[in-house]
């Protein structure tokens, strides 16, 4: 499961151990063996950077502007 934060300046990447600066945009991620589940697995801090390597986020182009977005795939994902 995924859910989109803001920094309160406190949170480490799990992928490349930064701090994500405060108000800065990060995603929770519940991931069992390396792969993202619906509940039941270990939640994971990402920051942008990790999250587009990670293919979690995208940049998309809506009404002219080009805007970050994480929840760009709707998954079904296995239930625990």
């Amino acid at each position: 499961m995924r859910r989109g934060c803001i920094s309160q300046g406190n949170i480490l990447c799990d992928n490349c151990n930064q701090t994500i600066p405060y108000a800065g945009r990060y995603l929770t991620v519940e991931e069992k063996g390396s792969k993202e589940t619906a509940e039941g697995g270990e939640t994971k801090d990402y920051c942008v950077k990790c999250c587009l390597e990670k293919k979690y986020a995208e940049y998309r182009e809506e009404k002219g502007e080009r805007i970050l977005t994480f929840f760009y795939e709707e998954k079904k994902l296995p239930q625990s």
